[in-house]
């Protein structure tokens, strides 16, 4: 009867700490502050640095992993970077919101379509400056309208023959 009750008990304490430390999560390691960045990475981030301590952890990451890439980029692709780091703190969290929603999509999408945007950008590219800042006030005047979920459209039947006529209402019709 002992070793019955050392077995239940044993088996019970081993199932609670087989579900305790599956239950544990480990919290993700935290990124430096601003302040303890290297004289290089802050160089290299300085676009961010206002709003660097706000940010999430796993965003950290991902930046200092693009300040660790960027001494062996060449000088034309630093200085995109850099411009895009500006413009990218520019950007209001809704934008961002956006703007990673479509970069995610466009990741998804088929060849062809992606292929179409690369068509595009280059066509964009090559436009005047005066006619890309005409695209530009156009895009901050109005929002782009995001378009409706299709709706599922039914064949329509042909009406039988005690149909009420199209034009009439079903009030009109119990009328008659």
């Amino acid at each position: 009867m002992a070793r019955a009750r050392f077995r239940l008990i044993l088996a019970v304490a081993l199932w609670l700490v087989s579900t305790l430390s599956q239950a544990v999560v480990t919290p993700p390691l935290p990124q430096p502050s601003w302040a303890e960045l290297s004289t290089d990475q802050k160089r290299i981030l300085a676009p961010l640095a206002g709003e660097w301590n706000t940010m999430d952890g796993f965003r950290r990451k991902k930046w200092l992993g693009i300040a660790q890439r960027y001494p062996s980029l060449s000088p034309d692709e630093q200085a995109r970077m850099q411009r895009r780091m500006t413009d990218w703190a520019k950007l209001s969290p809704d934008e961002r919101k956006r703007a990673r929603e479509q970069y995610q999509s466009l990741q998804k999408a088929p060849p062809e379509k992606k292929e179409a945007v690369k068509q595009k950008w280059e066509e964009y590219k090559e436009l005047p400056e005066s006619e890309k800042n005409r695209f530009k006030a156009e895009a901050s005047r109005s929002p782009t309208p995001r378009p409706a979920p299709p709706k599922s459209v039914l064949p329509a039947k042909p009406p039988g023959p005690n149909a009420p006529s199209p034009v009439t209402s079903p009030d009109q019709s119990a009328n008659r």
